[in-house]
């Protein structure tokens, strides 16, 4: 009898069927975007029957919700590598807006699936956990790695939001060509930084 994992050849190895479909799930979102996204079409590619992935996910929602986590793990890794020693408030913030702009821009298909809450449980707890992971990326820069620990009813954390609406709303339009269109790379653009030289980056608590 051939096994699912024979039948898929070099396309991963046994027990890893799992990272398997994400990848080919990933060629897929990538080439159709969220609408155009099918889990029989990612099942065919990783080599597997059509049933393959509901054992590890359910269903489409499952699959794309799968790869948001993933997504919202690998920018908050980013954010959380931005340098914060020895800077200021707004040298901070332009360093994270650099970053997010940038993995926004070499993950398209996935910066996109991130904001479509239709499309999958954005209830996860796994999930809920990377998104709070990404705006406690985004305080620590703003109030520097020595301040205290804010709620969403705190004034540090108002200010965080504002900054990632900010940064997002730029990140959105300039990918989509509906702001700075003379800038063909939108990390090339001054007009992000610009903006930010508007916003008070004073922190809240008085650090």
């Amino acid at each position: 009898m051939v096994t699912e994992q024979a039948r898929t050849g070099d396309r991963y190895h046994h027990g890893n069927l799992r990272a398997a479909l994400l990848e080919s799930a990933l060629e897929v979102l990538t080439e159709t975007g969220v609408a155009g996204f099918s889990m029989r079409e990612a099942a065919r590619r990783a080599g597997v029957s059509q049933s393959a992935p509901k054992h590890h996910f359910g269903d489409t929602r499952g699959l794309l919700g799968a790869l948001a986590t993933r997504a919202y793990r690998q920018l908050c890794e980013r954010l959380e590598g931005v340098e914060c020693s020895g800077l200021d408030a707004r040298e901070r913030v332009t360093g994270l807006a650099v970053e997010y702009v940038a993995f926004a821009r070499d993950n398209r298909a996935l910066f996109d699936l991130m904001w479509r809450m239709t499309q999958f449980d954005y209830d996860d707890p796994e999930l809920a956990e990377q998104k709070h992971r990404a705006l406690r990326a985004l305080d620590r820069v703003l109030r520097g790695t020595d301040a205290g620990s804010t709620s969403d009813e705190d004034p540090g954390s108002v200010q965080s939001y504002a900054v990632w609406s900010l940064v997002h709303g730029y990140t959105s339009l300039a990918l989509e060509g509906a702001i700075d269109e003379q800038a063909a790379d939108p990390l090339a653009s001054d007009l992000l930084p610009a903006m930010l030289r508007l916003v008070d980056l004073r922190p809240v608590d008085g650090r």
